[in-house]
């Protein structure tokens, strides 16, 4: 098993990146008898590291030192293309992610005997399956802790007492953790995302495949692409789980119970009524949380319990108001068109509130498979006009409200078949915008639905085109919910 020897006595080491990542790391090393030194572009980060004794290093002065140093632990939002890191590959220095760190510091007992790690990703639904599992590893008595991509840092909760890992994880954070090998991972689903990072979907898929290497490998086999990662993966033990009903092997959906056929011969474990998310994400969620739960013998009473009792996350298909019978959702954290149609799959009938940056992505099949839930559509952002051309291509039929920030006049247009598609201008030089903008697409979205309906912010795209972020945008859409009802 890979070891530290990159921290031998007297070994420079460098931080690539200051912030939550970077402190982190910089606290686990503190142990050691290294010289630590930190760099960023973010000066006042970077600072704040200095101002407490550690040594801080632009980037490119680091490029032009990096044969000075035995190890690079970066943190994951820097892509192998970055100088710092290409430097760092090409004079064969190591490079390891703070989740490498992590795992290393941890198998080799540094923090006591090392915990058994449960690792959750995939492209949507990593933080409600990992918060779902974590509940049902304390509904078991477990004593566990939330990290990694969710909560916080693993190195972070490596001194507490714990025993039980539920870590989410990233593509980033999988990528520089090639040593990974946890007790149990899940691949809950794989769509395009973050092919500017990874270059590829392979390499994509690749990154996320890491987790099917431990103990027991776990898939959502409703997704080809996920599904297809089975057969390779190094697990012993090869488990997957379905909406539908189980074959041996599997978990999935009987008579209305969740049922495990792969840590026992058919064992119901909660009812599907009890999962408090919306839809067959929900389903799928819950199924992805109880096989690594059950990988680690969590007891079926402990699953249902924790399932009965979860509360969904901020962001996440939270439900905001009904207003006039209409019933406004936030689910700002489907951030890419398969979270937004997974979104749009647990309500009937949606006006859909889409936009912001959808990273290259295509929206086509997803508007061609949710066209039929779709009362209409409020679309927001630098790329609404994207959103806007798949809805005339694949459903002409809906009801389409565009809110820009530019100085025109209000256009109404209709299409051939008499469908209203209409633009509302927001003035972008006064300040709140993004509160403004939140205003006019509740007052739109009001507009286009009837009693019954859903209006769903499932954008489909990042907020940080006009918001902080996707928690952000998702508070501004709540407050501007509030406010309509006062």
């Amino acid at each position: 098993m890979p070891g530290l020897e990159a921290l031998t006595s007297g070994a420079q080491v460098l931080v690539a990146g200051a912030r939550v990542t970077g402190r982190a790391v910089v606290s686990a090393l503190a142990s050691f008898d290294v010289h630590i030194w930190v760099c960023d572009d973010n000066e006042e980060s970077l600072k704040a590291l200095a101002d407490n004794g550690i040594d801080a290093i632009t980037p490119a002065d680091a490029v032009l030192s990096i044969s000075d140093f035995a190890l690079v632990v970066t943190s994951p939002g820097f892509p192998p293309t970055a100088p710092l890191l290409a430097a760092a590959a090409a004079a064969g220095v190591p490079i390891w992610g703070d989740v490498e760190l992590a795992w290393r510091l941890d198998a080799a007992g540094h923090y006591g005997p090392p915990r058994r790690w449960l690792v959750v990703t995939g492209t949507n639904g990593k933080t409600t399956t990992t918060s779902m599992l974590h509940a049902m590893l304390v509904a078991d008595g477990r004593r566990a802790a939330l990290c990694g991509n969710i909560g916080d840092p693993v190195l972070d909760v490596l001194g507490e007492p714990v025993d039980v890992l539920a870590v989410e994880l990233s593509s980033f954070q999988l990528f520089w953790a090639p040593s990974l090998r946890p007790e149990a991972g899940v691949v809950l689903n794989i769509a395009e995302d973050h092919l500017d990072w990874h270059g590829s979907m392979d390499a994509y898929a690749g990154a996320k495949a890491r987790v099917l290497d431990g103990r027991v490998a776990v898939v959502g086999l409703d997704d080809p692409v996920a599904r297809s990662l089975l057969p390779n993966a190094a697990a012993p033990v090869k488990v997957g789980f379905r909406l539908g009903e189980p074959a041996a092997g599997e978990l999935g959906v009987k008579h209305g119970m969740l049922v495990d056929r792969a840590f026992a011969g058919h064992l119901d474990l909660a009812p599907v009524a009890s999962i408090p998310v919306a839809g067959p994400v929900g389903v799928l969620d819950a199924l992805g949380a109880a096989a690594l739960a059950r990988a680690v013998g969590v007891a079926p009473a402990s699953i249902a319990d924790a399932l009965a009792g979860f509360q969904v996350g901020r962001h996440r298909a939270e439900r905001v108001a009904v207003v006039d019978g209409v019933t406004y959702v936030d689910d700002s954290k489907a951030t890419n068109p398969h979270a937004a149609h997974a979104s749009i799959t647990a309500y009937p009938r949606v006006v859909w509130v889409a936009g912001g940056l959808l990273k290259g992505a295509s929206v086509d099949e997803l508007v061609i498979q949710a066209a039929d839930r779709l009362a209409g559509a409020v679309l927001i952002g630098q790329d609404r006009a994207v959103v806007a051309e798949a809805l005339s291509r694949h459903a002409p039929d809906v009801p389409v409200i565009e809110v820009v920030t530019r100085e025109d006049a209000v256009v109404h247009e209709t299409n051939e078949s008499g469908v209203t598609h209409e633009t509302r201008v927001v003035d972008a030089s006064a300040p709140g915008l993004g509160a403004r903008v939140m205003t006019e697409v509740v007052a739109a979205a009001a507009s286009l639905a009837r009693a019954g309906d859903t209006v769903l912010l499932a954008p489909a795209g990042a907020s940080f085109d006009q918001f902080a972020g996707y928690a952000d945008r998702g508070d501004t859409f709540a407050a501007a919910v509030r406010a309509a009802v006062r």
